[in-house]
């Protein structure tokens, strides 16, 4: 005989209900995080007064009431303190490169940015350094995406084969690691000082390494030709090795090895 039923016989006024709501219910008690507050200075400039020069604008936000990225903190002041901050932001996840910006003296993605958890220092967030600026934290990336189109970055080759794909090797394949993971989100370019004295005419490190991206590729036909493109005083030749790009790459890829690579192949023609 259960309990239940042994105690209903001998107490017949008791009840199951009453029995399984007599005994207290005990639930944990969630401990409350102490508050952090951070200051976070960021540029702000807004096209729709121009004559307003660009200021430093300061949010202070509990860290322990936000995620540990920079894009957290700012989504979270954006959501809950001032709506009109710009900035771009996709995939979280370092892989659009949409949320690139200069982050205390450093480019860098604001997704793959921690924060910095001593309340007393503030953090610094300004856009890609050099650049148009479109809005707050938006830089202009028209001219970037030019460039990259002038290389044609896309496989060409004149005879593609009768039945199937094209075959490449491994050995072939392993020359394309380091470069085809770049995801053109201009840190690289907009740290190099060549690229902000000359980016008119120099390509930069991000479209020079796509260059050679193409140019590495055993599949495509055309690298002579994209090497000729690169012949002149301009386009290539502005890099002086300063190592900025190689520094600064969120993705920790290699742009000044790439552009050296394409100064061997042009030297040894």
């Amino acid at each position: 005989m259960s309990l239940l039923a042994l105690l209903s016989r001998r107490l017949p006024g008791l009840s199951t209900r009453s029995l399984s709501t007599s005994i207290p219910r005990l639930q944990a008690v969630p401990t409350q995080k102490p508050v952090l507050l951070k200051e976070f200075k960021i540029y702000r400039w807004n096209p729709d007064t121009p004559s307003a020069k660009p200021t430093l604008q300061t949010y202070e936000i509990d860290l322990n009431q936000t995620g540990p990225m920079i894009l957290d903190a700012l989504i979270k002041i954006k959501n809950e303190v001032d709506p009109t901050l710009t900035f771009r932001r996709s995939c979280r996840e370092g892989i659009c490169g949409s949320c690139a910006m200069n982050i205390d003296g450093q480019n860098t993605l604001a997704c793959l940015c921690r924060i910095d958890r001593d309340g007393a220092k503030d953090t610094k967030i300004y856009p890609l350094p050099h650049m148009y600026i479109v809005k707050d934290l938006v830089p202009d990336l028209t001219l970037f995406y030019k460039q990259y189109k002038s290389i044609q970055p896309y496989l060409q080759n004149d005879n593609p084969p009768e039945k199937g794909e094209f075959i490449q090797s491994q050995e072939d394949r392993k020359k394309l690691d380091g470069l085809y993971e770049c995801i053109l989100c201009a840190c690289c370019s907009t740290s190099c000082p060549s690229y902000w004295w000359n980016q008119d005419e120099y390509l930069g490190p991000a479209t020079l390494m796509q260059a050679y991206r193409w140019i590495a590729d055993s599949r495509d036909s055309y690298g002579d030709a994209r090497k000729d493109k690169l012949q002149n005083e301009m386009s290539m030749y502005r890099c002086h090795t300063i190592f900025n790009c190689s520094r600064t790459c969120p993705k920790g890829l290699n742009p000044a090895a790439a552009i050296a690579k394409i100064k061997l192949e042009l030297a040894a023609e």
